[in-house]
């Protein structure tokens, strides 16, 4: 894909420029006048004097050096300074003989860069001859156009002549797209929103890679433009994404799989008005939900995460539009074992529907794996036992006697309530007399059990729904499923006990 956008970073102006996206890899392109054959003339360095001006000192600005292991660069020229190069940023490269505390004048050796300026008016597909601008129609010498003064003194204002500079014959410039920057894609992320904010930029994104580097702010001239990207774009990233959770899985056991991968963007607790969000890696793996600042790379990544959570002990809610805390879109929440809410955000209605089914699929295996899960309860000043079976329901025993005190089948539980702190109250209908009764437990992890609870009721619901057995396949025996068998078109299912 191919495209002229603009493209704008930090306070500077925005310039065309031209995108392809590959497989793996996003390249930006500026347009940029290049010499297409023979040697050009100014590969040669050059002495400069300028002298110390009033105001301003010398009249230019540096940036680089040794120390940032790139050659040091004029970064900046004021207007006044007319003994160097007049709207030449980033154009030449030099080595300065004196410090800060130098005298009124100095002498600096410039050299040209081999890359030239786009704005330099540089004849095109013609041999380099000197031409007056103001002879030519619109169409200068690099020479002529630069305005380079040597020994600069401020009662000299003659521009150097052309003729004073070699020549060479056979020269052609051209004007071509040259890549500007490549951004890897796997591990990239999206964002349309202003950093740390909730407000969209309009018809415009950035691509950030895993390492840092920002494309910068890409504009288009249409929303169908902007989404069309950021689509494309991000497919790239899922496919990426799945080729390399699936080689990763190689390593690990089955109930150690990745399920899923990726970047979203978690809202502030204590958030301030210019940091309300922040850039966060969120995995799926085994029994696991891992919540990480950067995307693991090896073992011992996976080791150092942020916050990881038992996925059958937490609760995920796609936010709906009157669910949204603000102007973000495709959000969703999860619910810790503590009852902590944290909400994030992803860029795309896909991305959001993918992350649903995969937490899903993640929860249905790790509760088809354990099968059952225990969790110490008080009841009537005795400490019991309640164990959530995916096979038999609900069992309650002494914890000193183990004796069972009673039992009841999924489908026997008709309505529960709990007091938000630690007591949950359950209405089972008795199969025979089919009159209520009702049980009442405490527990020191209330949130903890009735997310337990609901995982093993969504995992007995997804056994009764067609569509995501036939997505499941023969996941027990062979493994995980990619995620590009998990069908966003599927609905998610009405709650149904199951015996």
């Amino acid at each position: 894909m191919d495209l002229q956008p603009t493209l704008s970073e930090g306070n500077e102006e925005p310039f065309n420029v031209r995108l392809h996206l590959a497989k793996d890899i996003l390249t930006i392109q500026e347009q940029d006048v290049i010499c297409v054959s023979g040697e050009p003339f100014y590969s040669s360095e050059r002495t400069v004097t300028i002298r110390r001006q009033t105001i301003g000192g010398f009249g230019l600005s540096i940036k680089g050096g040794a120390e940032h292991k790139i050659p040091v660069v004029i970064s900046k020229i004021s207007k006044e300074q007319k003994g160097i190069i007049k709207k030449c940023s980033h154009a030449f490269t030099f080595k300065v003989q004196v410090l800060r505390n130098a005298g009124e004048e100095v002498t600096l050796t410039v050299s040209f860069l081999k890359k030239t300026p786009a704005f330099l008016k540089l004849p095109l597909c013609e041999d380099c001859t000197c031409i007056p601008s103001d002879q030519s129609s619109g169409t200068s010498s690099p020479l002529c156009d630069s305005g380079l003064h040597l020994n600069y003194h401020p009662n000299n204002t003659d521009t150097l002549s052309c003729s004073s500079w070699p020549t060479s014959p056979g020269l052609r410039w051209e004007k071509r797209w040259v890549d500007l920057r490549l951004i890897p894609l796997l591990h990239s992320r999206l964002s349309q929103y202003i950093p740390g904010s909730d407000v969209c930029r309009k018809n415009a994104f950035q691509v950030i890679a895993v390492d840092g580097v920002c494309s910068g702010v890409i504009q288009f001239p249409t929303a169908e433009d902007c989404l069309d990207w950021l689509q494309a774009i991000a497919s790239n990233i899922s496919s990426l994404t799945k080729y390399n959770v699936k080689k990763i899985n190689r390593n690990f056991p089955v109930n150690q799989q990745i399920i899923y991968m990726g970047w979203v963007d978690e809202k502030e607790q204590d958030s301030v008005q210019d940091r309300m969000y922040s850039p966060k890696f969120l995995a799926l793996r085994g029994s696991s939900l891992f919540k990480f600042s950067a995307p693991p790379v090896t073992t011992w990544d996976w080791t150092r995460a942020e916050k990881s959570f038992t996925v059958y002990e937490i609760m995920c809610k796609i936010l709906k539009d009157n669910d949204l805390l603000d102007k973000r879109k495709h959000c969703f929440s999860v619910q810790t074992e503590s009852g902590e809410d944290m909400f994030f955000s992803v860029e795309l209605e896909c991305e959001l529907l993918i992350w649903e089914k995969a937490f899903q699929m993640a929860t249905f295996l790790e509760v088809e794996r354990i099968q059952c899960k225990t969790y110490a309860c008080i009841m009537e000043s005795h400490l019991m036992g309640l164990t959530v079976d995916f096979s038999m329901g609900f069992v309650c025993f002494d914890a000193a006697s183990k004796a069972v005190l009673w039992r009841y089948k999924f489908s026997q539980l008709k309505g529960s309530s709990d007091d938000g702190k630690s007591k949950i109250k359950f209405l089972f209908q008795n199969q025979e007399s089919k009159s209520i009764e009702a049980k009442e437990l405490e527990f020191s992890n209330l949130f903890a059990v009735l997310h337990c609870i609901h995982a093993f009721f969504a995992a007995k619901v997804a056994c009764l729904d067609p569509m995501f057995v036939e997505s499941q396949g023969t996941a027990t025996t062979t493994g995980i499923p990619s995620l590009s068998s998990i069908s966003c078109n599927s609905q998610t299912p009405k709650l149904k006990y199951a015996t």
